[in-house]
C-alpha cells in the first residue's frame, strides 16, 4: 500500500487543501490579455526550504510567461523575515511594476512561526500601501510541517499551486490598475 496513504499526517494535510485550495486548471491553453505597456516583476524569494520554495517560482514563471509577463527578476534573501525590506526597497526604485514574495515559514515553537509569518505579512501589505507598487504573497507557514520526504513532497506540489495563483493574481491585478490608471488619467474616475 502508498506510504501516502497510511501517514495520517499527510491524510490530514491532503484533506484540508482539497477544501481550501482550488485545484490548478489543466485545460487547454487559455489566451490571456495582454498589458498595454511591458511589465517588469520582482520576485523575492527566501532561501530556508529553497527546495520547497523553488517550486513556487518555477511555476509562477511559467504561469507568468503565459499572461504575458516576461520581465521577471528574481532575488533571494536568507529567509522570509527579510523578505519585506528588500520588496521596500525594490518597490521605491520605481524600476518594479510589481513585487511578489515566497518563502516558507516553518515551525520553531507555536508562537514563533506564526509570528513570523504574521509580521511578513503585515509588513508587505504595508509597502504596497506606502509605494502604490503591489505586493503579492506566496509566504505560508503550515499548521504542520515534518521534516520527512512525505511532506516534503506535499508541500513542493502545495507551493506549485501557489506559484500559480500568485501569477494569476500578479497578472490580473497589474491588468486592472493598468484600466484603472487610464481611466483616471482620462478624467473617467476621480
Amino acid at each position: 500500500m502508498n506510504q501516502m496513504l497510511q501517514d495520517p499526517q499527510v491524510e490530514a494535510l491532503q484533506a484540508e487543501t482539497e477544501i481550501h485550495q482550488p485545484s490548478v486548471p489543466q485545460g487547454p491553453a487559455t489566451e490571456h490579455p495582454r498589458f498595454a505597456k511591458p511589465q517588469r516583476v520582482a520576485f523575492v524569494k527566501a532561501c530556508w526550504h529553497r527546495d520547497v520554495v523553488e517550486e513556487a517560482r518555477i511555476a509562477f514563471m511559467r504561469e507568468a510567461a503565459a499572461r504575458h509577463l516576461t520581465h521577471v527578476d528574481v532575488f533571494e534573501v536568507p529567509g522570509s523575515f527579510e523578505i519585506p525590506l528588500h520588496a521596500q526597497v525594490l518597490a521605491k526604485t520605481r524600476r518594479y511594476t510589481a513585487i511578489v514574495a515566497a518563502g516558507l515559514v516553518v515551525d520553531g515553537g507555536i508562537y514563533r512561526h506564526e509570528f513570523v509569518a504574521d509580521t511578513v505579512i503585515k509588513a508587505l501589505m504595508d509597502v504596497q500601501l506606502r509605494t502604490e507598487v503591489p505586493v503579492f504573497s506566496a509566504v505560508l507557514t503550515p499548521q504542520q510541517f515534518h521534516e520527512t520526504e512525505v511532506h516534503y513532497d506535499f508541500f513542493r506540489k502545495h507551493f506549485a499551486i501557489k506559484g500559480v495563483e500568485v501569477a494569476a493574481a500578479c497578472a490580473e491585478t497589474l491588468l486592472g490598475l493598468e484600466r484603472l490608471r487610464g481611466q483616471v488619467a482620462a478624467g473617467i474616475v476621480g
